[in-house]
C-alpha cells in the first residue's frame, strides 16, 4: 500500500495532539521529528538511500513529492489540499496527487539513515516514536517501525551529573551576577523537582496555598512548596510588584520560555566553574530525585512526586555514575 503524507495531514495530527492536551513542547518535538523525516524523504531518492517505492504507478520513487515541486523546501512537504490519503501502488490516478510517498519500509530506511549518521540510540528511538505516533493517528499501521533495542544502562556518565556542590556554585554565581530571579528559579526547580515546562504553575496563588496543581501530559498532580521556599517566593513577588499569576516572568509580563531559562543557566557556567554539559534545567530535576530518594528511600513516592507513570522511568534518574559503579565492583573482592 502506498500512502501520501501532506502538510494537511500533519496539521490534522497537530490539532489532534492539541485536543488530547499534549504538552506544548511535546507537540513541537513531534512536529520537528516529522519534518526531519519529511526532509529526508524528499532528498532520499537523489542520494540513493531508499529504494522503497520504485516503480510506483506515477513513476516516482517513495520519499519524493509526487508533484516534484518542493525538492528545495526546508520542511519537505508538498503544497496540496488532499490531506492524507492511501491507495494501492498500482491503482493509478487521473491527475498527479501531491504529498510525500510513504510505504512499508520507508520509516525503517530512515531509521537506518539516523543510525548511520551517528545519532545516539535513545535519540533515534525518540524520533521514531514521533513518527510511529503520526502513523498510528493516520491508520498507517504497516508503516510503523520497530525501535532499536537498547540494553539497560547500569551506570551513567559522570560528566553529565550535576552534584550538590556544583548546584550551590550555580546559585552563588547567579547571586554574584545580581540575578535574583534566576537564583530563585534554580532553587524552585531543584527544591520541587518540577519540569522546566511546569515553571508557569508557580504562581502567587500557588505560593499562598503552599502547593501547585500541575496539569501536564493528561495528568494532574499536586506539588508541595516547602515553607522556606514559599517565603522566598512571596518576598520576591512583593519586591517585583507581582500580585497575581506567574512569578517567573519577563519585563513584559510574559512567562519565561524554556529557551530563555536554558540560555540564562548556561551563562552561569564560567562564573560557577561548572561544565556546560551539566547545566540544563532537567538536571536540576535529576538532582532533586537523587536527594529525595536518598532521604526517604521510597521510589514509588518519588515517582508520584515527579509525575512518572512508570517506576522504570524513575529508576533512570537514580542510576549511579560510572565512578560509583567502579567502586562497588572493587569492593566485591573477587580479584586476588
Amino acid at each position: 500500500m502506498m500512502y501520501r503524507l501532506t502538510k494537511e495531514a500533519v496539521a490534522g495530527y497537530q490539532r489532534h495532539m492539541e485536543r488530547e492536551e499534549y504538552a506544548p513542547e511535546t507537540v513541537k518535538k513531534y512536529l520537528r521529528d516529522i519534518r526531519a523525516f519529511a526532509a529526508w524523504a524528499v532528498g532520499a531518492e537523489g542520494s540513493g538511500e531508499k529504494a522503497a517505492g520504485e516503480g510506483t504507478a506515477d513513476g516516482c520513487s517513495a520519499g519524493r513529492p509526487l508533484d516534484g515541486t518542493v525538492a528545495g523546501r526546508a520542511d519537505g512537504y508538498a503544497d496540496g489540499a488532499d490531506g492524507c490519503s492511501a491507495e494501492p501502488a498500482g491503482s493509478g490516478a487521473s491527475k498527479p496527487r501531491k504529498g510525500i510517498v510513504v510505504e512499508r519500509g520507508t520509516a525503517a530506511a530512515w531509521k537506518g539513515y539516523l543510525v548511520s549518521g551517528g545519532y545516539a540510540p535513545v535519540t533515534v528511538n525518540a524520533m521514531l516514536s514521533s513518527l510511529n505516533s503520526l502513523f498510528r493517528y493516520l491508520g498507517w499501521e504497516e508503516c510503523r517501525v520497530r525501535f532499536l533495542k537498547v540494553q539497560r544502562r547500569t551506570f551513567r556518565d559522570q560528566g553529565r551529573e550535576l552534584s550538590r556542590a556544583e548546584y550551590r556554585r550555580l546559585l552563588g554565581a547567579a547571586g554574584e551576577a545580581g540575578d535574583a530571579r534566576l537564583s530563585l528559579l534554580l532553587e524552585t526547580m531543584c527544591a520541587t523537582g518540577i519540569r522546566v515546562s511546569e515553571v508557569r504553575y508557580v504562581t502567587v496563588e500557588a505560593v499562598a496555598r503552599r502547593r501547585a496543581d500541575i496539569s501536564l501530559k493528561g495528568k494532574v498532580r499536586t506539588i508541595l512548596i516547602p515553607g522556606k521556599l514559599c517565603r522566598k517566593l512571596k518576598d520576591y513577588a512583593r519586591r517585583q510588584g507581582i500580585r497575581s499569576g506567574e512569578i517567573f516572568i519577563t519585563r513584559t509580563g510574559r512567562g519565561m520560555s524554556r529557551r530563555q531559562i536554558w540560555q540564562e543557566m548556561k551563562r552561569l557556567c564560567g562564573r560557577a566553574q561548572v561544565s556546560p554539559g551539566k547545566v540544563f534545567p532537567h538536571n536540576l530535576r535529576h538532582l532533586f530525585a537523587r536527594v529525595f530518594h536518598k532521604a526517604c528511600g521510597d521510589i514509588v513516592k518519588l515517582a508520584d512526586v515527579l509525575g512518572h507513570s512508570s517506576i522504570e522511568t524513575t529508576r533512570i534518574y537514580l542510576i549511579s555514575t560510572g565512578e560509583v559503579h567502579a567502586r562497588r565492583m572493587e569492593r566485591l573482592g573477587l580479584i586476588s
